[in-house]
């Protein structure tokens, strides 16, 4: 098998492209999208196949098996060309409707293949949570083809949601950022979450990804960036992301319809005062640049908007979801009268909630001390190794080293010393963690 010889990890399903035993016996259905790719680019569903591997069955998440849809869509396809395999749609597909899906494609196992973003609310972990349900109530075992999570795994920032306000941006109790991989986060949410629902665990398997460690970010690997989705380009993108997605439960703009979504947030009333008031701020390793945008679709599609975009000038410092708070509360206090939460009037994401926001914080906790005026930095939980929340015996991996910041230059933090990375109230140097676990690990 040929691999990229610049990548410093192997993913789960390079190994089982080497060794499809792995898998265990039967039948397999493979989980997966665009991002399903091994080292070299090459799909994995047709090299698993060359390998030997029983593949028999395709499942794709939101945005479909090519990630075409855009955020809340799939695509209508029922064969994959390459393989000429039936590909079920698994998208708002749950529960009773789900256990048929997997009865009738005839599977024995399901071999799980997606590129997480490190965020609870990305949808592909909640997909695979769905899928671990309906595979322990219909008999059928569990595989993860593990991949590192793109934002490294030294960090878990903010709450854990209240299950009152589960849905499919959030199912279970994790923080928004949790700091897993997805085999990791699948060995937790096995003997909690999936248990619970599914009234056993799911035998469950993890191909861990050899090589890398806590420390690695999506960069330090060494693999390609696939685009996990069509609004996450970059792993510029993918960093900012776990905090500014609280801002689609706003009337702002979170930059979707343009070439750098999450990384800019804008709004019609927006003015000269917003971008020096987070300035003031002095939040750590980020600093924010004024700008103007026109979004080609979704929110504001058309209009000129006025706002800022985020800089990220050392990755460790960075704390997303402390620092969009930070903006929440001072668009809260400068625009009183314009700031407004998004609301659906039959409810967010098919729940009775109408606020999308309570449902991408996991509770509504801060709309509610933010509408009150109150100071919402006692709602974040401070950066913390993973570990603590979702206990050590579910970490695979070892601790490795710190990723490299981005430093600023001398000139620039002396043109601009608000700017200067500190470690400011609302964000803290990060804890470390050990790692540890078998190369192949079942729970």
């Amino acid at each position: 098998m040929s691999t990229d010889d610049r990548a410093a990890v192997t993913t789960g399903i390079a190994r089982l492209r080497a060794s499809p035993a792995l898998a265990g016996p039967g039948r397999l259905g493979l989980v997966t999208n665009h991002t399903g790719v091994l080292p070299d680019l090459r799909p994995a569903a047709p090299e698993l196949l060359e390998a030997g591997a029983r593949l028999v069955a395709l499942f794709g998440p939101e945005h479909g098996l090519y990630g075409s849809g855009q955020a809340g869509e799939s695509e209508a396809v029922d064969a994959d060309p390459a393989t000429g395999l039936p590909v079920h749609d698994t998208y708002r597909c749950d529960g009773e409707r789900l256990d048929e899906v997997l009865l009738l494609s005839g599977v024995d196992a399901l071999v799980y293949d997606l590129q997480d973003i490190g965020a609870r609310f990305y949808t592909y972990v909640w997909t695979m949570f769905d899928l671990m349900v309906s595979a322990a109530r219909t008999g059928v075992r569990f595989v993860v083809a593990d991949r590192p999570n793109p934002l490294g795994g030294l960090v878990s920032e903010g709450p854990l949601l209240d299950p009152g306000w589960a849905s499919f941006v959030g199912r279970a109790a994790i923080p928004v950022r949790h700091g897993l991989t997805c085999g990791e986060l699948a060995r937790h949410l096995n003997t909690s979450a999936v248990a619970r629902a599914a009234g056993r665990a799911v035998d469950l398997t993890v191909v861990e990804a050899v090589g890398w460690e806590r420390g690695m970010d999506a960069e330090a690997t060494g693999l390609p960036w696939v685009a996990p989705s069509p609004n996450m380009p970059t792993p510029a993108t993918a960093h900012c992301y776990p905090g500014t997605c609280l801002f689609e439960g706003t009337n702002l703009s979170e930059g979707r319809g343009t070439t750098q979504p999450f990384e800019i947030v804008g709004a019609p009333y927006l003015d000269a005062r917003f971008a020096p008031a987070l300035a003031e701020l002095g939040l750590p390793g980020v600093r924010f640049r004024e700008l103007r945008y026109v979004p080609a679709f979704h929110e504001h599609a058309g209009r000129l908007l006025r706002g800022v975009q985020l800089h990220v000038t050392d990755r460790a410092a960075f704390a997303p979801v402390r620092t969009a708070v930070a903006m929440l509360a001072t668009l809260r206090r400068l625009y009183p009268k314009d700031f407004a939460w998004r609301t659906a009037k039959a409810g967010a994401e098919g729940t009775g909630h109408r606020h999308f926001i309570d449902l991408l914080w996991g509770s509504d906790r801060l709309r509610l001390a933010l509408d009150a005026g109150d100071d919402p930095l006692p709602l974040c939980e401070e950066p913390a190794p993973p570990g603590r929340w979702a206990g050590e015996d579910v970490l695979l991996y070892p601790l490795g080293s710190r990723p490299a910041a981005l430093p600023l230059k001398e000139s620039d933090a002396h043109e601009d010393p608000t700017a200067a990375t500190t470690v400011a109230d609302y964000g803290r140097p990060h804890d470390r963690i050990p790692g540890r676990g078998p190369r192949l690990s079942r729970r």
